[in-house]
């Protein structure tokens, strides 16, 4: 596979991140009920997906790897920054989505549907080549393997997800290519699209009617009671730690030494690391035929390239020729420069020439799929293995942080061992340690003198009281703890926690108290039939919107797609209901509606189209796969591993 990729330089925009998505289903996800109260017995695979019926039975099934459905998990919970706990509700969403990738890959296997070489080619050429061809050069096969396993995926695990995603997105186009929006939907969808008002708004602020409450000390206390559940636990559970933090410079005999050996031994178990491949220097000049291009256009092109040649090898500036003549953007302006490259990264034809022509020479007039080529190597590097003098300095801090790493959690359990017998006093003296006490600190509390202490709190906070010393890392060195007192969750006093309770009050009256005014003043705006009139009379400020479609947003309104879409189904001089965002809360008034002319809607009318067909046809592919997974699962398809999948959640 890695062979296509080296077959083309065309860009795209895609973004690798787009690529590596493709490994998390994105399609429908939605928790099919009892997908998981069944088992399957295969040990390490979290789920086994196979056709109903009698076919199903022989034929070969799709299974979830536990340790795929964990990896995902993991990966999506750094990207969205979610918190470890939340890890196993993460992986139930990723399991549930890669078995819906597994139904539906049955189902296309059902429906005969099939992804050959040549679609997975173009794909990775046309969708993904800006990625491993920046400025019109592949990256290399280094660079490329690298880009994929960064990401946690091997590279034949992403290959064959662009294989997958291709073969899903066939399934959904058959599913979904008798889907048709009529003529006048569309007209009628671009009429309400495109059409704009103008409208007066009364506004009553939130913030402002919050100013306004001002409750006794006996309202609060009453609600303070009223509310005693709210409160129970209100004053969250506090811990007191003792603990022994180190850090390097503490560890018994010094930080540890790396000896010339120790580079020696790592450099020779590494060595395919440090092979660098056969490489030319090359610049080119192209002129460029367009496919299908007819004989005349083909001859007239390859006669400008053996000119162009012809003049080069007559003493002509190679560079200059090529910023004049060149079709190849991403070289011309650098006289047709494409630095170092290595077999595989160019197509056959122009590899062939790289590599049999001489340094300081000017090759033949050659084709290739984007035209006539001539170029000339001005520099060549044999395939060789970098010595140890030239990648020692790299190797030393690999090995230190391993040695350092060890060392320091060595010590720590060392550490531990010592003070579960001798107590953490016992195992802080015999090191020349001392032993710190920190003051009842809550889950997101701070533990002085440890530059990153979340890790102790968080398993301080699930370990008993009196347990065994616990070591833990600490962003620079290691900490050994145990759980001195627990301060359980309680209810406050009321006096304590007074300005908390004229918050919660405030909060819960403020939006009772703008709902009630905005009723009043749309009842008497309506019955006035006058806005400003009504507004006048309760001193409140009315503004006038700009002209705006559903696109836009009004200040203190916010996005006209919300609850003041009302204003587009209101005629003119028409008042609205109630309209409330909870920071704020509006009544408007119709003042002027304007329609899309038949000239803009005839302009915008494919563009609609389009926009609909999409809309229906996800909308007709979800209910396609809720029912099929549903399906798949009544009829005893999709059977889960139960043990894996707990331990893979813990």
């Amino acid at each position: 596979m890695i062979r296509i990729l080296q077959k083309d330089n065309r860009l795209t925009k895609a973004l690798f991140a787009v690529i590596i998505g493709a490994a998390v289903v994105t399609m429908v996800i939605t928790l099919v009920p009892g997908i998981f109260d069944n088992d399957a017995t295969t040990s390490g695979i979290y789920a086994s997906v196979r056709r109903p019926g009698v076919f199903g039975r022989f034929g070969q099934a799709e299974d979830i790897p536990t340790t795929q459905v964990n990896a995902i998990a993991e990966r999506q919970l750094q990207a969205q920054r979610l918190p470890d706990f939340a890890l196993p509700f993460m992986a139930q969403r990723v399991a549930q989505g890669l078995i819906q990738r597994a139904v539906l890959k049955q189902e296309a296997a059902r429906l005969h549907l099939e992804v050959t070489e040549s679609d997975v080619r173009n794909e990775l050429r046309t969708r993904y080549a800006q990625i491993f061809f920046p400025g019109g050069n592949f990256i290399g096969e280094e660079k490329y393997k690298q880009l994929i396993t960064s990401q946690g995926i091997s590279v034949s695990d992403f290959e064959k997800d662009v294989r997958d995603s291709l073969l899903l997105d066939r399934l959904q186009s058959t599913i979904t290519g008798g889907v048709t929006v009529s003529d006048n939907a569309v007209r009628e969808a671009f009429r309400k699209q495109g059409l704009k008002v103008k409208f007066d708004y009364a506004l009553i602020s939130a913030d402002d009617l919050k100013k306004s409450l001002n409750p006794t000390d006996a309202e609060l206390e009453a609600f303070f009671k009223t509310n005693a559940a709210r409160y129970a636990t209100a004053v969250p559970e506090a811990r007191k730690l003792s603990y022994i933090a180190f850090d390097v410079s503490s560890l018994p005999g010094g930080r540890p030494q790396i000896s010339d050996a120790d580079i020696q031994s790592y450099y020779n178990q590494h060595l395919a690391e440090y092979k660098v491949d056969a490489q030319v220097k090359v610049r080119h000049i192209l002129i460029s035929v367009a496919p299908g291009s007819d004989a005349k256009t083909d001859a007239a092109a390859k006669a400008k390239a053996e000119s162009l040649q012809k003049q080069v090898k007559g003493g002509a500036d190679f560079a200059k020729l090529a910023k004049e003549n060149s079709d190849d953007p991403g070289s011309k302006e650098r006289g047709g420069d494409l630095g170092m490259v290595r077999k595989g990264q160019m197509v056959p034809e122009f590899e062939k020439q790289s590599f049999s022509t001489p340094v300081g020479q000017t090759s033949d007039v050659f084709k290739t799929q984007f035209g006539y080529h001539f170029l000339q190597v001005t520099e060549k590097q044999d395939e060789r293995t970098k010595p140890l003098a030239e990648v020692k300095d790299t190797i030393r801090p690999i090995l230190e942080q391993q040695k350092v790493g060890g060392a320091m959690q060595n010590f720590a359990n060392q550490l531990a061992a010592e003070a579960a017998k001798q107590g953490l006093a016992g195992a802080a003296a015999a090191h020349g340690l001392k032993v710190q006490t920190t003051d009842y600190l809550g889950a997101d509390g701070v533990i002085a003198g440890v530059p990153d202490g979340s890790s102790m709190l968080s398993k301080a906070f699930s370990t008993v009281k009196g347990a065994a010393p616990v070591s833990v890392a600490t962003g620079e060195g290691f900490a050994i703890f145990q759980v001195d007192d627990i301060h359980a969750a309680h209810a406050p006093a009321f006096a304590d926690w007074k300005s908390h309770v004229a918050d919660d009050y405030k909060a819960d009256k403020v939006p009772q108290l703008l709902n009630a005014k905005l009723k009043a003043l749309a009842d008497r705006a309506k019955l006035l039939n006058d806005l400003k009139k009504a507004a006048a009379e309760e001193k409140i400020t009315v503004k006038t919107s700009d002209l705006v479609d559903a696109a836009g947003s009004v200040p203190d309104v916010g996005s006209m797609s919300g609850p003041a879409s009302a204003a587009f189904d209101l005629p003119k001089g028409g008042v609205s209901g109630p309209i409330n965002s909870g920071a704020n809360g509006i009544v408007l008034a119709v003042v002027e509606k304007q329609e899309p002319t038949a000239e803009e809607i005839a302009k915008n009318f494919s563009r609609t189209r389009d926009a609909m067909l999409n809309q229906q046809r996800q909308e007709v592919f979800s209910v396609y796969v809720t029912k099929l997974v549903e399906d798949y699962e009544k009829a005893g398809a999709i059977k889960l591993n139960k043990q894996a999948a707990q331990t893979g959640l813990q």
